[in-house]
């Protein structure tokens, strides 16, 4: 077989030992256009290009007729070539920092299905809790032209200047969960954290604990740093003592929640209660509690956080802090069609929005409703 000269755009199928094709000799398939649909219909593309975008001035039966054959002829409208004359996608870019995490994968759904009801999709990026991975989706997601841009930001989140371009483009942006502190320029949808770490501690108080843990996350983050003031408020309020030795500021992993009971209960000295700033931690905390033959709620109550479904399921059941996922999809939905509906006054049109929280009580701590 010949050898060809470097050409990067040449594919070769070879027949036989004597015969080599170009790509540009292999045909691709013709893709029709709305030309092809007035043509078909005896129509102007004008009222074709009316019917396909649900124009009112069109008849419902032209509409119909339009739109059935498009589908005869395989008609796929180019939304980008569509969003750059009408300067609208229809699309909302979404960034997470884990999907497989419940409480986003509940919220994820929410925004979804509130969304498809307006007639907009959604492209839902994951920064996998990496600061330089959020900044090349925010980056992305305005290159590719998004109506508006959701939220939760990584844990290393302090500088959020990488959203300013969108926001200076009259893109608006909505933060949710994880926000930014000391961040103006964009509207944020928050549960009520710091009434979450107050009323998971105040249970573990009235429940008749004493020596209360409170493993959390890094306190860079808005989340951990509302639940551990609300954590030491219900503690101060009740004037009990707290152990530094038992505050802990982690991520929030089943390996790190082990290595923290394991040195809370290293000692003679021991908590007879734990909050813990998600669900994730508590079950690890049980898991572990089981395994040193600790009775859960006899020696050790537990509190968590998210109302993660396991928690229902684990033996004995954890209490948990409800964030009401669906209740956060839906306002952050309504929050963002007031601001495109309102476009002239996205720059200054802004708020903070608050979801309440509830505990839900079960069996460790004492409880079992």
């Amino acid at each position: 077989m010949k050898k060809i000269a470097s050409l990067p755009l040449v594919y070769l199928i070879q027949k036989n030992s004597k015969q080599e094709y170009s790509i540009n000799n292999v045909k691709k398939p013709q893709q029709n256009t709305i030309l092809d649909i007035a043509e078909a219909l005896k129509l102007s593309p004008a009222t074709i290009s009316r019917a396909l975008n649900n124009h009112p001035y069109v008849k419902e039966k032209t509409k119909k007729d339009v739109f059935e054959m498009a589908a005869k002829l395989g008609y796929r409208r180019n939304q980008m070539a569509s969003g750059l004359r009408s300067n609208k996608t229809n699309t909302i870019g979404l960034i997470v920092p884990r999907i497989s995490m419940f409480f986003h994968a509940e919220v994820i759904t929410a925004i979804q299905n509130s969304l498809h009801s307006y007639g907009y999709n959604l492209i839902i990026c994951q920064s996998n809790d990496s600061l330089d991975l959020e900044m090349e989706l925010a980056d992305t997601l305005f290159s590719s032209r998004v109506d508006a841009l959701i939220v939760a930001c990584t844990l290393q989140t302090l500088d959020c200047s990488h959203f300013d371009k969108l926001i200076e483009n009259g893109t608006p942006v909505i933060f949710y969960d994880r926000v930014p502190t000391g961040y103006d320029k964009a509207s944020i949808v928050k549960g009520d954290d710091f009434n979450g770490g107050y009323i998971a501690t105040k249970k573990l108080i009235e429940a008749g604990c004493k020596k209360i843990a409170h493993v959390s996350g890094p306190l860079t983050s808005n989340l951990y740093l509302d639940r551990h003031a609300g954590f030491l408020k219900a503690m101060e309020a009740h004037k009990l003592a707290i152990n530094p030795d038992w505050l802990f500021h982690q991520e929030l992993t089943t390996g790190n929640a082990e290595r923290a009971m394991r040195q809370m209960f290293d000692g003679d000295d021991r908590p007879d209660g734990i909050f813990t700033d998600n669900d994730t931690t508590a079950i690890a905390a049980l898991e572990f509690a089981k395994a040193q033959q600790i009775h859960v709620p006899g020696q050790l109550k537990i509190v968590g956080y998210s109302n993660d479904p396991r928690t229902s399921i684990s033996s004995p059941s954890i209490t948990s802090v409800e964030q009401f996922p669906d209740a956060v999809g839906k306002k952050i939905v309504n929050v963002l069609i007031d601001l495109l509906k309102n476009n002239a006054e996205n720059l200054v049109k802004t708020g903070v929005f608050t979801i309440p929280v509830e505990l839900i009580s079960r069996a460790s701590t004492g409880v079992n409703k």
